[in-house]
């Protein structure tokens, strides 16, 4: 029982770094080369995490064959998932909306938009959230790094997404119910991912983790990457590979 309770812990922590960038981005204008750097930052740690902590660990449970396929087929599941929803309004959920042609469409552009921003959010927080979960199974402690990963990237994700949601004329209620929302739903993910998960052999497990890893991944190059190159791509490169050296750095302390 005691686990359950971390693992749900724990995911609420980084559900709630949404949350924190949330307020952050509705009730001050951070500019917008500030949010495009820390998004680079927060992408290169979720690519060392990857890369080090679920990919890496997928593939040491159960080899390349597994490893590989899960992480495809979670890049696949987002994909699609982020297409349908790309649809309906929620192609730019990620953006501040700083510019015209990347903005957030408002409820009166496209009927239904607030409700696939709302889904969007919760495509691109549960598989970080679960993960959380699977990490407890292994010797019974979470993975700090994966923890670290997830909060760090998730306070620019959610900071430049509601200030594209102000732009677009959400209000208050519709900004901070999404992420409050999502950080309810990061909570129960981790706990899902730890009972769940947990039941079945190691081969499963670690197809599940690269399945997380292959969805996070994809969202990273889809929504996070796009927003940091428009307002600060002459540095991008040197902050992500500054994020993935931290992440690495933490991996192996």
């Amino acid at each position: 029982m005691a686990e359950v309770v971390e693992a749900g812990l724990w995911g609420f922590v980084a559900g709630s770094a949404l949350l924190a960038g949330a307020v952050i981005g509705f009730g001050v204008r951070v500019p917008a080369k500030v949010i495009a750097t820390v998004m680079a930052f927060g992408a290169g740690v979720l690519l060392s995490a990857v890369s080090f902590e679920l990919v890496g660990e997928a593939f040491d449970q159960a080899g390349l064959a597994p490893a590989a396929v899960g992480t495809l087929a979670g890049a696949a599941a987002y994909t699609l998932g982020n297409v349908w929803l790309a649809r309906r309004g929620a192609r730019h959920r990620k953006r501040s909306g700083r510019h015209a042609a990347h903005a957030q469409p408002s409820e009166e552009q496209r009927s239904g938009s607030g409700t696939a921003l709302a889904l969007g959010a919760l495509l691109d927080g549960v598989p970080e959230s679960a993960v959380i979960g699977v990490s407890l199974l292994d010797g019974g402690a979470v993975s700090l790094v994966t923890v670290v990963a997830v909060f760090i990237s998730n306070v620019p994700e959610g900071l430049s997404s509601s200030a594209g949601m102000r732009k677009a004329g959400r209000g208050k209620g519709f900004v901070f119910g999404v992420w409050g929302a999502i950080a309810a739903a990061s909570t129960v993910s981790a706990v899902l991912g730890y009972t769940v998960v947990g039941a079945f052999s190691p081969a499963v497990i670690a197809a599940v983790t690269a399945v997380a890893a292959g969805a996070i991944l994809a969202m990273v190059a889809d929504t996070m990457i796009p927003e940091a190159f428009e307002d600060a791509h002459l540095a991008i490169g040197l902050v992500t590979v500054c994020g993935f050296l931290v992440s690495f750095g933490l991996s192996h302390a």
